[in-house]
Parts: structure tokens; sequence; C-alpha cells
């Protein structure tokens, strides 16, 4: 496509690959949880909204594949696109039937009945992240679904964990607001949006409290999705 992640930072994601997992595991603590939870947090809303019947997804902005491999388990066919070749590798370890691409440009158009962009919209240039979700609208099958995770900077913990983890040096979040809005500029249809993950492990008895808090503007994160008509 062209329009992904700025090309000098892809030597920056080949340096974290290996670490990425301590750095991660490091800026949630505060949540009491470790990255895999909030992994299975996103595969859980990800069939919610899906329906385990879609496929095949692609797992955008993959890494060292914290999702991919949960999404093989729920959805069967999937393709995963990280622009550091090293990820990729790592990936491919722990999502061997999934197929991967380090080049955007050979994704297939017309295919994927979902794009999933967890947590990767903040290492996109500001400028790019149009251009981008309009070019993965031409990846996806008529009535496909993109799925947009992001971290919500209306949550002063999650300000905070950005904040201090290396690999989200420089960042630039996006409000709600403005990932409903890239949705929208791209054409696309039956957009919503929700709120999540709001309780750490101290309070997860209240955790099933969650599904009615999706419209409370403070969860951690925002979980964002539209159609292609």
């Amino acid at each position: 496509m062209g329009e992904s992640f700025d090309p000098q930072n892809e030597a920056e994601f080949d340096a974290h690959a290996g670490s990425y997992a301590d750095m991660h595991k490091e800026s949630v603590k505060a949540s009491g949880e470790d990255p895999q939870y909030f992994s299975i947090y996103k595969q859980k809303v990800l069939e919610r909204l899906l329906g385990k019947e879609t496929r095949p997804l692609l797992d955008f902005g993959c890494g060292i594949g914290n999702l991919t491999h949960l999404l093989v388990e729920s959805f069967g066919e999937v393709h995963g696109y990280d622009p550091s070749k090293k990820s990729v590798e790592m990936a491919k370890t722990r999502a061997p039937s999934a197929k991967f691409f380090d080049d955007d440009g050979t994704l297939p158009d017309d295919t994927y009945g979902a794009i999933v962009l967890a947590n990767v919209l903040h290492h996109v240039p500001k400028d790019v992240r149009a251009p981008l979700i309009r070019g993965l609208v031409k990846k996806l099958a008529k009535g496909g679904k993109i799925v947009i995770f992001e971290h919500n900077p209306l949550n002063p913990v999650t300000v905070k964990a950005v904040r201090d983890c290396p690999f989200d040096e420089g960042v630039e979040l996006l409000y709600p607001w403005e990932v409903e809005g890239l949705l929208d500029r791209a054409g696309l249809s039956r957009r919503k949006l929700d709120y999540i993950v709001f309780f750490p492990k101290p309070l997860a008895t209240l955790r099933p409290l969650e599904p009615h808090l999706r419209g409370v503007p403070f969860g951690a994160q925002v979980c964002a999705w539209a159609e292609r008509a």
C-alpha cells in the first residue's frame, strides 16, 4: 500500500522485537495483569463483534504475535502483517499456521472478512493514518470490517503506562473521536465505538459490569469498528 508505518521506524521496531515482551509486561504491571490478559480480552471482543465464521482475518501490525495466535484459535484462517522482519519471525513461531507478510504492498485486495489494528495507530505518523485506513479498506471483502483498538488518552493510568514504556517513546495517542473520524473519512458504514478495560486485577470482581460501561469514556482502551459497504 505504501501508506503504513514510517520506514524510518522499521529499524526501531526490529531493535525492540527481542525485548518487547519484557517492556510490555513492565508497562502494564499497574493493572496487576500480564500482557496475555489484554490479548485474551481483545480475542473475546473480536469473537463478540465478528462471529467465529468471519475469515480470513488480517492482524495488521501483528508484532511478535501476541494476538495473532489467539486469533488463529478463534477464527482459523489468519494473516499477519508487520514491517519488522524480526517481529514477524517471532510471530511465526507462535502462530505457525498463519500466513505472514512484512511488505504491505503484497497484501491482497478485496479479501479480508476483518482487519484488526490492535494498538497500532499511535505508532503511525499522524499524517499517514487516514491514507493507511483508506488503503486497508481496499483489502476488505464486501461487508468486511476494520476493527481498531487504541489506548484511551482520557484515562490517566493509560497515559502514564504509555509514557513509561520505551517502545512508545514519542508516540501521539489518538482521542476516541479521532479514531471515529478515521473510519468515517475512509467511507466505511455502521461505525461504532466502545470503551473497554475498566478494572485492574484488585477490582476483578467488578469486571462483569464492563459490558454495561461501554459508553463511559474512561476505559483504558477503546475499540472502534466499521464496515465496508
